[in-house]
């Protein structure tokens, strides 16, 4: 199938979710992840009518997203890859929503950023679910207070909560601990489920889903 053809499964089946879940139509997003996908590769999917789409790094989305942008309005562009410091302004100037926020060196940065630039990108906070070391994300006993600080401390309003489970485990019991500490840290907003998984996560209460290889079809492999 085209890439085109498989978003509008990858819709049914979000559709088919929230109805059996018992959730209204519509109250998931899909964020359609277009890491190392070309411009050309991408546009298909925004004529089929896609207009929310993710990118992990701020350089590669930089390279891209403005020409699209161009052609087309109305795009909302979401990093849902690791951000560093010195990186902040380019995120702010280029991204609507952040799903990364994890530690309060990021949390200053941002702030800083987009007083100086006037943009409030939303924000979610990222929590290290399975404890993984190699993993980026706030420890689960600690995103509560995390979140404060950024409210408190920095002044950043935050959305929601995101998680990446484990490869290993089964993703239920993730998302289940993140939708209860979102609801602990007073956020709505939920961003879990990717192509294996997003309809485990719409039915345990993810507003957004982060849907790549099952839209666009195997990565190409990045030359080191």
């Amino acid at each position: 199938m085209s890439a085109a053809d498989q978003l509008a499964e990858i819709l049914n089946r979000i559709t088919r979710a929230e109805r059996i879940a018992g959730r209204a139509a519509g109250s998931v997003t899909l964020v359609a992840v277009s890491k190392t996908f070309s411009v050309e590769e991408i546009r298909p999917v925004i004529a089929a009518g896609q207009r929310v789409f993710g990118e992990n790094r701020v350089q590669e989305a930089k390279a891209k997203w403005p020409t699209l942008r161009a052609e087309t309005g109305g795009l909302e562009l979401h990093l849902i890859g690791p951000l560093q410091s010195n990186k902040a302004g380019e995120a702010v100037e280029l991204f609507d929503v952040i799903h990364t926020v994890d530690r309060d060196k990021i949390a200053a940065a941002l702030a800083v950023e987009m007083a100086k630039q006037g943009r409030r990108p939303r924000l979610f906070v990222q929590v290290n679910t399975g404890a993984e070391l190699q993993k980026a994300g706030v420890d689960p006993r600690e995103a509560g207070a995390f979140v404060a600080r950024c409210r408190e401390l920095h002044g950043l309003t935050i959305e929601g909560l995101m998680c990446i489970p484990p490869a290993e485990d089964a993703p239920g019991p993730h998302f289940a601990l993140l939708a209860k500490l979102a609801k602990d840290a007073g956020v709505n907003g939920l961003s879990m489920g990717m192509s294996s998984d997003f309809e485990t996560a719409v039915d345990l209460g993810a507003t957004h889903v982060r849907v790549g290889s099952a839209i666009f079809g195997t990565r190409p492999k990045i030359e080191s």
